[in-house]
């Protein structure tokens, strides 16, 4: 019998077989659950968009990133991926 080593994040149970991928959730999720809060901080917003719009930004804050520093095209580029994704389905 194998024995499979496996990692678990704390902020939301995923398990993961790679300790860098179960990493990286971590961070994302911490990053969601700041976003959420200082979304809530600024604006008055129910908890549940707070925390959907937390984690979009989250999931994509490479794109985000690229789009705040001069390159909005990118924003496009998320919309376009998420039509296709949708089309897949």
């Amino acid at each position: 019998m194998a024995v499979i080593p496996m990692w678990q994040c704390d902020r939301d149970g995923s398990m993961f077989a790679d300790k860098k991928a179960a990493e990286e959730h971590d961070r994302m999720l911490e990053l969601a659950d700041n976003l959420t809060s200082f979304l809530q901080s600024q604006m008055t917003i129910s908890d549940n968009a707070a925390e959907e719009i937390g984690l979009l930004m989250a999931r994509n804050k490479e794109a985000l990133s690229r789009a705040f520093k001069g390159k909005p095209e990118m924003l496009f580029e998320l919309m376009s991926n998420d039509e296709e994704a949708e089309t897949d389905i």
